[in-house]
């Protein structure tokens, strides 16, 4: 039969025969062990092949997190939260002083199984004697008569430490209590110690009065200067989580009848201040400066952490954009409706005084940071420790509503009901408007919020979650003590099940 060849397909000759060579040399010892024996790797690297490309697995490399433990004060509050946090994460072991185990953020750092909790106040406090008041206020500014430092808290905070985050309150002679912090760090060879400073603004301008609870901490930084300590001192701008619609002084956003928002306060509306996401944005920028080392920030180097330097119409406008209701900013004085400690009351008076200098010029309001250079550097060094800041606008969409909620509130409720509200506009490219010294209430109902009390141990938490005892009030801890806790807490206080220990100012 006779076969056709089409040109349009290929056509492949039968190849050629090949010779066979068949190894008859022994392998060497290489080639007994590797299939692929021109691997580009060394004999000696772990990357040789040990079986072929299409199976290799690099020999298990153990990954090991940061040999450091860091002491920590104040745990509960949202500075040291939002470290414990962040640094816990990456392997860090902490050591954290609270003053109770009461609230959600307190349970939170308890139960982390990097931490150490050290349960106690920094102060300590004598029992009255007759004729004497039985309750001491002991956020008072300055030597408060009967109260004393916990030097045994304090002594065992810093065992084992290397690193320290320290973030001092009113509470106590926060002086005194910052000066044995520091001497106590300096005693353990802490390698690295950031302090949460605030300015004395009567250092930079004799015309200027001093604000109690900030010129407590400006002597304090003194003093980690004055002993030589490997110092960072950071400065925090105001925090976007004070805002709450519960009355509270100075940053209670007042829900009105009409469903939209007012804040009044004594700042210019149109001076500059400075902003940071306390929960979200501290935590990471700190872990930086610590891993940075004090080879960059140390040598008591000032950091200011701000990410939004936004005046309060400003602020107004990025508030409301993100809740979806007007804010209006009313400048006026600050209305304290709520019982508050004795010592923020002063702050109050003070800050008043302070920011209303300027009068109707706002370039000529002080700085929030007293130091203008340290006010311009916003946000520039803050970016550098962490490009992921959550600014105002995003806080109020995602979760002004859900503390809101948290602190009893019902109206985010109410919006899903009814839709949402978009913010107006006045047609003056001011959104959200300006009044100045008119008054406002808060929307009727609103109360302090519910209690959720959390049973208070005399212990602390080891690094497993399991509670172990420690005393630290002078040894002993009396029952007249404990039963005056609830009563010297700050008012500045989130009364919902959200955070029931936490102060505003930490």
């Amino acid at each position: 039969m006779t076969v056709e060849l089409h040109s349009d397909l290929a056509y492949r000759p039968a190849p050629a025969p090949r010779e066979i060579r068949i190894n008859t040399h022994p392998q060497t010892e290489i080639e007994r062990r590797h299939k692929h024996s021109r691997s580009s790797y060394s004999d000696g690297s772990p990357l040789m092949s040990r079986n072929n490309s299409l199976t290799f697995r690099p020999a298990k490399r153990f990954l090991t997190g940061p040999d450091k433990t860091i002491a920590v004060i104040n745990a509960a509050g949202r500075q040291a939260a939002s470290f414990i946090r962040v640094a816990t994460a990456v392997g860090y072991h902490v050591r954290a002083q609270m003053r109770n185990l009461e609230g959600v953020i307190a349970t939170e750092v308890a139960t982390n199984p990097n931490v150490t909790v050290l349960l106690g106040e920094l102060y300590t406090k004598e029992k009255s004697k007759p004729g004497e008041p039985a309750q001491i206020d002991v956020s008072k500014n300055g030597p408060i008569s009967g109260i004393g430092v916990n030097h045994n808290l304090i002594k065992e905070l810093f065992r084992g430490t290397q690193l320290a985050f320290i973030n001092t309150t009113f509470y106590g002679d926060e002086n005194l209590i910052g000066e044995a912090l520091a001497d106590a760090a300096k005693a353990a060879g802490i390698q690295h110690y950031v302090y949460s400073s605030m300015p004395d603004h009567n250092t930079y301008n004799p015309d200027w009065p001093s604000l109690p609870l900030w010129s407590s901490k400006h002597q304090v930084e003194e003093y980690v200067r004055k002993i030589g300590l490997p110092a960072t001192f950071v400065y925090t701008g105001i925090y976007n989580n004070n805002f709450t619609s519960l009355p509270y002084p100075l940053f209670c956003t007042a829900l009105q009848k009409d469903g939209s928002f007012v804040w009044q306060a004594p700042f210019h509306p149109d001076a500059k201040l400075p902003w940071l996401d306390a929960e979200h944005d501290m935590g990471p920028a700190v872990l930086q400066i610590f891993k940075d080392g004090v080879k960059k920030w140390g040598g008591g180097k000032r950091i200011a952490l701000a990410y939004e330097m936004l005046t309060p119409r400003e602020a107004c406008r990025h508030f409301a954009k993100g809740v979806g209701r007007p804010v209006r900013y009313v400048q006026g004085p600050i209305e304290v409706t709520v019982p508050i400690p004795e010592g923020y009351r002063c702050q109050l008076e003070a800050l008043e005084t302070l920011f209303t200098l300027g009068g109707d010029d706002p370039k000529k309001q002080p700085p929030y940071f007293g130091d203008l250079e340290l006010e311009n550097d916003c946000p520039k060094t803050a970016l550098e420790l962490w490009e992921g800041p959550r600014g105002l606008e995003e806080y109020a969409r995602e979760v002004f509503p859900l503390e809101e909620h948290a602190n009893g509130l019902t109206w985010m409720l109410e919006e899903e009901d009814e839709g949402e509200t978009e913010p107006e506009n006045n047609g003056n490219g001011n959104d959200y408007g300006v009044k100045s010294g008119s008054n406002h209430q808060p929307e009727e109902g609103h109360a302090n919020g519910n209690h959720n009390h959390h049973q208070q141990q005399n212990g602390s938490v080891s690094r497993n979650g399991e509670y172990r005892h420690h005393q630290h009030q002078n040894g002993d801890r009396h029952d007249s003590e404990d039963e005056d806790d609830d009563d010297e807490d700050e008012g500045l206080v989130m009364r919902g099940p959200k955070r029931e220990d936490e102060g505003w100012l930490a």
